[in-house]
């Protein structure tokens, strides 16, 4: 299943002007997408999508890329740990030590922003969570693109979408969430951020499509962190479906997506960029 992806992603072209570079980072492969436009030390992270058990720098560079064009900011992508040979919490560990990495490197935190699609998402959210639990720095933005919330898949969308959902049924998540972790752990808060406390977090950008059964996820996250006094703003596109950013070459609604997204990148990095 992840080399039929990534062959068939490989076919698609990374966003010109956008230079590729492979590197090891923080003990895992990834990839430097490098707009020529970039502007500073900002860096988009870039965490992919596929249920925690498939995904790649081959899968997502097309979307990162062009993401990381539109925002005119570099983009880091990592390949994170996946299950079901890496269990939860592998993936999180990942993405907290690529994050640390980057600090350490010296990239301020307000110049960081944290991005990601799918499982790819819920695992941005995680990772905002784990840097609250451990007094680290939060980035200058997160941005939901159609995230896995909720692992115990108890929304009303799993019903009220179910027509509608051109890709996913809800009988078949059980079959990828027991890849991932222990059933005892479906709703732990850094499993199913839906759980979480939504305090002290930086503020959190979601765009989620009105056909997906994942949309109450979106939209009873985006409840908890209005409850908690937080920043965020959520997008729910109307007809589209699970991470339709990604047909940015052939779908004006997800260029437009990915123009509103780079915006609000651009508007969370700008007092950084202003501060060279």
């Amino acid at each position: 299943m992840r080399q039929r992806l990534d062959r068939f992603a490989r076919l698609v072209p990374v966003a010109g002007g956008v230079r590729m570079e492979r590197v090891r980072f923080a003990g895992l492969a990834a990839e430097w997408l490098r707009p020529a436009e970039a502007k500073g030390p900002s860096v988009l992270l870039y965490l992919h999508g596929g249920a925690y058990v498939l995904g790649s720098c081959d899968s997502h560079r097309h979307l990162a890329s062009h993401i990381a064009r539109a925002a005119g900011v570099a983009a880091l992508l990592p390949e994170y740990r996946l299950a079901p040979e890496h269990r939860f919490p592998a993936a999180l560990e990942d993405a907290v030590r690529v994050y640390s990495q980057l600090i350490d490197d010296g990239t301020p935190p307000e110049a960081i922003v944290v991005a990601g699609d799918s499982a790819g998402g819920g695992l941005s959210m995680a990772l905002l969570l784990a840097l609250r639990e451990r007094g680290l720095p939060q980035p200058a933005l997160g941005c939901l693109l159609s995230p896995w919330l909720d692992l115990s898949a108890s929304g009303e969308s799993m019903e009220t979408r179910r027509a509608a959902d051109p890709w996913f049924n809800p009988e078949d998540l059980p079959h990828v969430t027991r890849f991932y972790c222990e059933e005892s752990e479906l709703r732990s808060p850094l499993v199913s951020p839906v759980y979480a406390e939504a305090g002290g977090l930086c503020p959190v950008y979601i765009q989620v499509g009105d056909h997906e059964i994942l949309l109450s996820d979106s939209e009873r996250l985006a409840a908890n962190i209005r409850s908690a006094g937080g920043p965020v703003e959520l997008e729910v596109w109307p007809d589209m479906w699970h991470v339709f950013q990604a047909f940015v070459l052939v779908m004006p609604e997800s260029r437009d997506a990915v123009e509103r997204l780079a915006r609000r990148i651009g508007e969370a990095l700008a007092p950084s960029r202003d501060s060279l």
